[in-house]
């Protein structure tokens, strides 16, 4: 795979990722907020759930943001 295409795929994952886990641990807290509130089970349950798919989305995204990293670090040492 080209250098640049490497680079950019690291790039924008990375970028994802760290988002998508900060987004996912900031929807964990309202969460959080809206147990200790006592609202309906359902309600926080249901954002805590959601929270934790995205934040192991972004985890997820990030994991192959390194993968792409190391392969481009890979072809440097190549050259």
């Amino acid at each position: 795979m080209e250098k640049s295409s490497l680079k950019k795929k690291w790039l924008i994952y990375a970028v994802s990722g760290l988002l998508l886990m900060g987004f996912g641990l900031s929807l964990l807290g309202e969460s959080i907020i809206l147990k200790g509130r006592e609202n309906g089970f359902w309600h926080w349950f249901g954002l805590g759930t959601l929270a934790l798919a995205v934040t192991f989305a972004g985890l997820s995204l990030f994991g192959q943001a390194t993968v792409f990293k190391s392969q481009l670090d890979h072809s440097k040492k190549r050259d």
